[in-house]
């Protein structure tokens, strides 16, 4: 089997460089990311100081006073370009979610345009596995391979001036959870009583870049309970 091609290098600003390992959302090449993510990471190269994992892209963000982007980038490409993508088996994250229309006001829209009834989009919704591919848009905010295809759903055509925090979405072909009160398109279907993000716990995050979650559902009553509990 061919060796994987190296990633493409572009200039992202004057301290930012982007490693481009393909153009779609794919199992494979979001694995081959996470790889050279850790990599990049546990080399602890001088004046990097950030690196952020996406589906097919990984963005450095570097001191410019420190590194120049030529040479930064050849050893990016050199420590990203010796690793093996491993497939260990990934952590597995239970996230609770109420279906209840108080808390899923889009799941009448999500059946219409399916046309399945509410009943089995929850099904459908709590009965896959997905994969963590990055986390972006707010902190902590998990975007997830995986949906079943038959529950694919537009963006809404107006977008919320205010999602509540915990919210599980589907947008297109992905589902998400908002883990703050903020403004969003997607078609909200349930909400989860879990903290998914506090910048005073350490990890801040409840989940990371290639793990895996599931989705199980609970009465309001246990939403509610759960809700105070954390």
């Amino acid at each position: 089997m061919d060796a994987p091609a190296k990633p493409r290098l572009l200039p992202l600003g004057d301290a930012a460089l982007l490693l481009e390992f393909g153009t779609h959302i794919d199992v494979a090449v979001n694995a081959r990311v996470l790889a050279a993510w850790r990599a990049i990471e546990a080399s602890h190269l001088r004046g990097v100081h950030d690196v952020v994992p996406a589906y097919a892209s990984l963005a450095v963000h570097f001191d410019p006073l420190q590194w120049d982007a030529d040479s930064l980038g050849e050893r990016l490409l050199e420590v990203s370009s010796a690793v093996i993508p491993e497939t260990p088996a990934p952590r597995c994250v239970d996230v609770p979610v109420c279906y209840d229309p108080e808390f899923a006001p889009d799941i009448a829209r999500v059946s219409a345009h399916t046309g399945l009834s509410a009943d089995e989009v929850v099904r459908r919704h709590a009965g896959a596995t997905y994969r963590v591919f990055f986390l972006g848009f707010t902190p902590g905010f998990p975007y997830l391979g995986g949906l079943d295809p038959a529950l694919a759903t537009p963006r809404r055509d107006s977008p919320r001036s205010r999602v509540p925090a915990g919210s599980v979405a589907i947008g297109g072909v992905q589902t998400g959870i908002y883990p703050m009160a903020t403004p969003g398109g997607w078609q909200i279907i349930g909400r989860t009583p879990l903290r998914l993000f506090d910048a005073a716990r350490e990890p801040c995050c409840s989940v990371a870049p290639g793990d895996s979650l599931r989705f199980f559902a609970v009465s309001a009553l246990e939403f509610r309970r759960l809700e105070a509990a954390d």
